[in-house]
């Protein structure tokens, strides 16, 4: 196929919002000939917005599916063993330190989101939240707010505790529409 050719089936397909027929490490080092020398990832080249405009985008075109509810619901039970197991794990032998408690966060959060996305809920958006706190004979109020529908949303919640600190972790599943 000659390089015209070839620019103008990447020109019709860019215009379409597909380049899965053609290379598109090819189709980017046509595109960006004298740009960059290298060129990973599309995907990490696009993210850029600085060397690339909003127009030259490609856009995802999705069907409609008409689906007002989800095929298959939450599982709560199972999120709840899932938060149970990794609170355990992460924390039982674990001191209350400030530092260590921070990274422990965001550390058992991102744990727990991808376990839960391992079931393969289809069209459930996840939120998770992880509270570490000292232990020191005071309370805390945690509340958390937020519009959802009742018959379709709902949340799973587990709360650890050891000798010297508390954990709160919570689990949002909003359906997608």
């Amino acid at each position: 196929m000659s390089d015209i050719a070839k620019d103008r089936r990447a020109h019709a397909l860019k215009k379409r919002g597909s380049v899965s027929s053609f290379s598109s490490h090819e189709f980017q080092r046509r595109e960006l000939q004298g740009r960059t020398k290298d060129c990973v990832s599309t995907v990490s080249y696009m993210d850029e917005p600085s060397q690339h405009g909003d127009a030259s985008r490609l856009a995802v075109q999705l069907e409609n599916t008409y689906q007002l509810g989800p095929s298959k619901h939450f599982p709560v039970a199972i999120v709840n063993h899932i938060l149970k197991d990794v609170l355990t794990n992460y924390l039982q032998e674990e001191r209350y330190e400030p530092e260590l408690c921070r990274q422990m966060t965001k550390t058992i959060s991102e744990v727990i989101k991808a376990q839960v996305k391992d079931l393969m809920i289809p069209r459930y958006k996840l939120i998770v939240i992880i509270h570490i706190g000292q232990l020191n004979s005071q309370s805390i109020i945690i509340g958390s707010r937020c519009l959802w529908n009742p018959k379709t949303d709902t949340f799973s919640s587990y709360v650890f505790r050891n000798s010297s600190l508390f954990a709160l972790a919570n689990v949002y599943a909003v359906y997608f529409e």
